[in-house]
């Protein structure tokens, strides 16, 4: 029995310590003056913090900042043992420093047991990253624009408990943004003044900006990551002759524009158009008999443990070792087809033999374009019909605007299934076009509509620095083995990445703490009204 209690008191002794530590550290809440949880481009973010020592306490210096932070891994399991394990990277892209509050500081910079201090803070969301934030090499302008584009909160495990609001992350990935505050207090050790955290506290927010429509993406049939363009063979029946050949046709529909992320019953819509054309063998084959039209959407989210210099690819995250790829897919509609009105076209003279180059036929198809003749074509009547597809978003799942950062990607695609009726023998025919999802008309004088879908309050929690706060649970050391330094470039794995030409935010992970990323408060700081 003695020995019982001595060993339950050497157990509990450490948490009566830690508790004893913790019960000196001041209280701080963090209070957002309106109840919003998710917020746009230039938002006002606005609130307090509150201090409240429980005895007096000394401190050098109170902050208040807004900060946003990705953070993600990669493993591999492969046959070379140096190129197994996890490579995991970290950038804080994102600072604003509340200026000003030393004006509100206590003469003697020490805070007062019992005593409340009200430190106010202002934030705006701003319309993009600073040019420091992506500093390494691109391969072309328009990936440098993406990636100073905000990214969207992305993978919150701690906002995604209401319903409608999983957005598909996988755990490899995460963004995250919140307000922290710190009190900090510079101590000597030796001839050294360290800084040294005395309280800190944390609370996520949900930021969705806004983000324009970009241009139709320009697919290339030798990519492999879409095809506009289908080409069947169409036959009698089984091991019976051809009837002619039908040709499936689509071009990227305009994006879902969101309307309000916080309301879980608006939906996003969009039209897609299918264009058929089938050449008949003989001018008196009639058009075959159409089946059902189903529409998929496909999410794909790109992540990388090292800055990409260029848009993602299915392709090279397939050979790369940095890079990794999750997918969903999911059904939209179905819808019977059989019905559809096929027209009669005389051929042209111009058009007869002609046939457009396959980038071009892919990439610019325009609505109500008759498609080119198939391969076999050689002249005579065809027949074509054009079918719109209403396609509807459902409301069970949080769809973030399409978005390119430094390591992270959410990309959409639509997957048109038609399936055709062939006497003994069914068939399909697949197409599957990009498409975006933009959020531009979320900026509106109207915040009312934008207040949050979330009902639980945003989580505060004790914190020594940012790092913890906007750490993973999944990024918890598990490394197999850690992969060598040529494979790991400006990723983080414990003390083995160079940083020499690391851009800024990207720096060395130490025993899974992670180092302070470089500040922007002087260019981005908010005056306090």
């Amino acid at each position: 029995m003695p020995s019982s209690t001595s060993s339950n008191d050497g157990h509990t002794m450490p948490s009566k310590l830690r508790n004893l530590v913790q019960a000196q550290k001041p209280d701080i809440k963090i209070n957002f003056s309106t109840k919003k949880k998710t917020y746009t481009t230039l938002d006002r973010i606005e609130g307090s913090v509150t201090v409240v020592p429980q005895v007096d306490t000394n401190f050098d210096s109170i902050d208040i900042e807004f900060i946003g932070t990705s953070r993600t891994y990669v493993e591999r399991l492969t046959t070379a043992a140096a190129a197994s394990g996890r490579s995991e990277a970290f950038h804080q892209f994102l600072k604003l420093q509340q200026p000003g509050l030393h004006q509100l500081y206590p003469e003697d910079l020490v805070l007062r047991a019992g005593k409340i201090y009200d430190f106010p803070f202002v934030f705006v969301v701003p319309q993009q990253l600073l040019p420091r934030v992506c500093q390494h090499p691109v391969q072309s302008d328009a990936t440098r624009e993406a990636h100073f584009r905000l990214p969207p909160t992305f993978g919150d495990k701690g906002l995604t408990s209401q319903k409608g609001s999983d957005d598909m992350a996988p755990d490899m990935a995460s963004i995250r943004y919140g307000v922290f505050s710190k009190i900090t207090e510079l101590k000597m050790k030796g001839d050294d003044a360290l800084r040294c955290t005395v309280a800190s506290k944390a609370r996520r927010l949900r930021v969705i900006p806004a983000v324009e429509e970009q241009p139709p993406l320009d697919v290339h049939t030798e990519d492999g990551e879409y095809f506009m363009r289908k080409e069947k063979s169409i036959r009698k029946g089984l091991l019976k002759g051809r009837l002619g050949t039908l040709t499936m046709e689509s071009a990227q529909p305009q994006a879902f524009k969101m309307k309000s992320y916080n309301n879980p019953e608006s939906r996003m819509t969009t039209m897609a158009t299918v264009m058929l054309r089938f050449d008949p063998l003989d001018d008196a084959l009639p058009p075959p008999k159409l089946g059902n039209l189903a529409s998929k959407l496909k999410v794909t989210t790109y992540f990388s443990s090292v800055a990409r210099d260029c848009f993602p690819s299915k392709q090279l995250s397939m050979y790369d070792l940095s890079q990794g790829l999750h997918t969903e897919q999911f059904s939209l509609s179905s819808r019977c087809v059989n019905n559809v009105e096929w027209t009669k076209q005389e051929p042209s003279p111009a058009l007869t033999l002609e046939r457009r180059g396959s980038a071009l036929s892919s990439s610019s198809l325009e609505t109500g374009d008759i498609p080119e003749a198939s391969e076999g074509y050689k002249g005579g009547l065809y027949y074509t019909t054009r079918i719109l597809v209403p396609i509807t978003l459902p409301t069970n799942k949080a769809f973030p605007p399409t978005f390119h950062s430094c390591l992270i990607s959410r990309v959409y695609a639509l997957k048109l299934d038609l399936g055709i009726s062939s006497p003994g023998l069914g068939s399909t025919m697949e197409v599957k076009v990009p498409v975006q999802i933009s959020s531009q008309d979320l900026v509106s004088d109207d915040f009312a509509r934008r207040e949050s879908i979330s009902g639980v309050e945003e989580a505060e929690v004790d914190v020594e620095d940012v790092s913890n706060f906007f750490s993973n649970n999944g990024f918890e050391p598990r490394t197999i083995r850690v992969p060598s330094v040529d494979l790991v470039g400006r990723s983080r794995i414990g003390s083995q990445a160079p940083t020499a030409d690391a851009p800024p935010g990207y720096t060395p992970m130490n025993e899974g703490r992670v180092a302070p990323s470089v500040s922007y408060q002087r260019l981005q700081s908010v005056p306090v009204y």
